[in-house]
């Protein structure tokens, strides 16, 4: 692969990284203020607990759409991991097209659903629920881009890798 591109999506990579580390160090702020406000200086709010819900929220499908990789995602692969590598091949082109198609058939209802919430807003934040669920419009577009180019490696040779359960860790 061309260096330019390695550069490029190793910037990118970090750049996703660096958006889920700050909004996880605002939710993280959002709680401890939530304690403060309402234990120690008895003043419940309800705006850092709207904030914590739509930041984990966020988290987990940003972190899902461009920082996971796909031996870092969970997965029930005693199956997938004890067969064959064109075996495990099938295996993968099958499920990719399974979630390609979908991701692909719900898109057009995802998309109405989340334009048509530009009707309503947030509790205490005031914000519109459709800049909330863009989120989703995202992580669908990812997923389906994500799915395409590992099945286009696949189908190119590319052998999905076995599981090794000594190289397992916590993602450190």
């Amino acid at each position: 692969m061309n260096t330019k591109l390695q550069s490029l999506g190793a910037r990118l990579y970090n750049f996703a990284e660096a958006v889920l580390a700050a909004m996880l160090a605002t939710m993280f702020f959002a709680f401890l203020l939530q304690v403060l406000f309402r234990y120690v200086l008895n003043w419940p709010t309800g705006w850092t607990n709207e904030l914590s819900a739509i930041l984990w929220i966020w988290l987990v499908l940003w972190g899902a759409a461009f920082v996971l990789t796909e031996q870092e995602e969970m997965r029930f692969d005693l199956i997938y991991a004890s067969v064959k590598p064109r075996t495990r091949s099938i295996m993968f082109l099958i499920c990719a097209a399974s979630l390609i198609a979908l991701y692909a058939i719900s898109f057009p209802a995802v998309l109405d659903y989340v334009t048509f919430m530009k009707v309503e807003k947030s509790a205490y934040l005031k914000l519109r629920f459709d800049w909330l669920y863009s989120i989703y419009v995202i992580f669908v577009v990812a997923v389906i881009i994500r799915y395409i180019w590992l099945s286009w490696h696949v189908l190119r040779g590319s052998a999905p890798e076995e599981f090794d359960p000594t190289k397992a860790g916590s993602g450190v």
